[in-house]
């Protein structure tokens, strides 16, 4: 496949700039993928797709407000400093992105927060954008961490054009959020509300959950024509024993898996036997899916809207087919859904 298979007109209308007022009402475009057929749904009508014993897999990731705003030393310019991950706790060293980056060199020292409440200096170059900071903060992790993140905005991403608000440090972040280290968030489980997790407990289904942190490379956009040759950032999962044994029971007993999220996806594919069995897992995966690919462990998808020539998009046309998926996104153009993160839903059966 090709980069360029992978564009489609968008209206930058239909983009979303805020979510829906209840997180479950968002719209839902259902495709069966036997049949080639649509219906057109709102998210809690899901539930009359899932049966007794099939599995519901969330990401339990949590996204930290990774997005701060400080000075440069002398000439007092605004930078902008993405947080990626943590590198050495105790030497404070963070892995970031800057932007703009051609004013930052080695040895600058960035101010954040009135009477610079926190200062870092650029200790390293590892691309174009990202730099390797230390933090030089005197009291203990704990006030660090707690600094830094008061310092940090939610980090919506950059196609939702708008100041951030207050509200989006809750809808940003999904109902079952527990483990931090997300700078996006998996955004088909920002659909859930207690009240939808509650009926599909009362039908039997089964919930699993993984965490796979989100970092950036969700948004890197792809620079290559053949797809063979596009690098995936390595993300951190974990698949807990627990998890690994519901999804392979409702294999055993031919029930439905479905991943909520292309995240879950790429974590569930990313450690798997050879006969087709979950395996626990707690590492790193780069795993990158488009089509055509074989999917041995989900049987459905939930997904959000991806934008054109996103990783994200390839992965749905991989699991749902690539005709029927730029059939289906013409479809929720020309309904006006909405796009994106804070967008509508899509269930693939």
């Amino acid at each position: 496949m090709k980069l360029s298979q992978f564009r489609y007109t968008l209206p930058q209308e239909l983009i979303a700039l805020y979510p829906t007022e209840n997180r479950d009402e968002s719209r839902l475009l259902v495709v069966d993928r036997k049949k080639g057929t649509f219906e057109h749904r709102i998210f809690k009508e899901i539930t009359q797709y899932f049966s007794e014993h099939d599995v519901l897999v969330f990401n339990n990731t949590k996204v930290f407000p990774a997005r701060l705003y400080g000075n440069k030393e002398k000439t007092g310019a605004e930078i902008e400093v993405f947080l990626l991950r943590e590198l050495n706790r105790e030497q404070r060293l963070w892995d970031v992105l800057v932007d703009p980056a051609r004013k930052i060199r080695i040895g600058n020292k960035l101010y954040f927060g009135e009477d610079d409440l926190l200062v870092a200096e650029v200790i390293d170059n590892t691309t174009s954008r990202g730099r390797t900071l230390r933090f030089l903060f005197d009291g203990t992790y704990e006030e660090f961490k707690q600094t830094l993140f008061s310092l940090g905005e939610t980090p919506l991403p950059k196609f939702i054009n708008r100041p951030v608000e207050p509200e989006d440090s809750e809808r940003y972040q999904t109902i079952f959020a527990k483990h931090e280290g997300a700078v996006a968030a998996p955004t088909a489980g920002l659909h859930f509300s207690r009240e939808l997790l509650k009926k599909l407990e009362i039908i039997g289904v089964d919930f699993a959950e993984i965490t796979l942190h989100v970092g950036l490379g969700n948004f890197r956009s792809v620079d290559v024509e053949d797809l063979t040759k596009h690098k995936v950032d390595s993300e951190r999962i974990r698949i807990t024993e627990e998890a690994a044994e519901i999804v392979n029971k409702a294999k055993d007993n031919k029930n439905k898996v479905c991943a909520v999220g292309t995240t879950v996806v790429r974590t569930l594919e990313s450690s798997v036997s050879t006969n087709g069995y979950l395996k626990p897992f707690d590492g790193w995966t780069n795993k990158f899916i488009f089509p055509p690919y074989d999917f041995k462990v989900p049987d459905m998808l939930i997904s959000n809207f991806h934008l054109p020539y996103s990783t994200l998009l390839m992965m749905v046309a991989a699991f749902t087919g690539y005709e029927l998926t730029f059939e289906a996104y013409r479809t929720a153009v020309r309904e006006k859904y909405r796009f994106g993160t804070y967008g509508d839903a899509m269930l693939v059966i």
